[in-house]
């Protein structure tokens, strides 16, 4: 038996882990992608300790600093009988006392013609962290905030060319990712507009706008941000405000022994850094109410 379970292994999942066990407490971390999306970051220059780092370097780092093991297995479902939570996974089933729910986001599709076709046929919605197949290739980014502004600077570096798409006349992201992404000259913004069909046989090969403009790319990276990944919210009852999982400053939920952290709550700002701190906090509540249960 656990005493608790901390679901997701980014940012806010890895800082839960390090109060845990800082707490003494009998955890298990489970989570697909150790690191989560701070693997997509391009140059990270908003988070303490570091002027400049990039994502994936910052995402080894939190891992390295991990105290437990990761189990990287896909969680279906979670349950709770008789105040114990079970946690059900692709491999397994795990028990616990208490739970903190990390598990971010998924990502949005835009719904066009063809997306569903050329899914990993040129289409995808991550950036890679191996850019030598994207040497000398023109590029397509769809997105206004600040992955978008993150992903074209990242794939400027190889590419020939990078056409950053939004369906807006100005960016919604950080002043100083836009003034970088001006500043690149193998970046060509495509303003007030937007992706209406994918296009090509085996692979894609180019996109159709609604300004009736074709653009021949060899891939297209959609960064028009995420959904939280909610879908374990339901069964267990979980008030929502929106989309997003309804906390209180302690980053508790309407379920003694649920917690919540990062990307996935009501909380405004999804940055790397509140992310983490959500997740120490989440961390110390669940330890105050274990506390409570001996």
């Amino acid at each position: 038996m656990n005493q608790l379970i901390i679901l997701g292994a980014g940012p806010a999942g890895l800082s839960a882990a390090i109060y845990a066990k800082r707490y003494g407490l009998n955890f298990i971390l489970i989570g697909q992608l150790p690191g989560g999306t701070v693997h997509e970051g391009h140059n990270v220059d908003n988070y303490l300790g570091f002027k400049t780092i990039k994502g994936p370097a910052l995402a080894k780092e939190f891992i390295n600093h991990c105290p437990s093991e990761i189990i990287e297995e896909q969680v279906e479902s979670i349950c709770k009988k008789d105040d114990i939570f079970e946690v059900k996974t692709d491999q397994k089933t795990y028990s616990g006392q208490s739970v903190i729910l990390g598990l971010g986001m998924k990502n949005r599709k835009l719904n066009f013609e063809d997306e569903e076709k050329f899914i990993g046929k040129g289409i995808l919605y991550y950036t890679p962290t191996n850019l030598i197949e994207l040497k000398d290739k023109t590029l397509a980014i769809v997105g206004g905030g600040d992955s978008a502004l993150c992903a074209a600077l990242k794939l400027s570096d190889p590419a020939k060319k990078v056409y950053l798409i939004h369906r807006r006349d100005e960016f919604r992201g950080a002043p100083a990712l836009v003034d970088q992404v001006k500043e690149k000259k193998n970046i060509e913004l495509v303003l007030s507009a937007q992706v209406t069909k994918a296009q090509g046989k085996e692979k894609l090969e180019s996109i159709l706008l609604n300004t009736e403009k074709e653009l021949k790319i060899d891939s297209l990276f959609v960064e028009a941000g995420g959904v939280p990944n909610i879908y374990l919210c339901g069964e267990l009852g979980i008030e929502m405000d929106g989309n997003f999982i309804k906390v209180n400053k302690n980053m508790e939920t309407n379920i003694d022994g649920i917690y919540a952290s990062g990307d996935m709550t009501n909380n405004p700002l999804k940055q790397i850094i509140t992310a983490a701190a959500e997740g120490a906090i989440a961390a110390t509540s669940a330890f105050s109410y274990l506390r409570g249960i001996k």
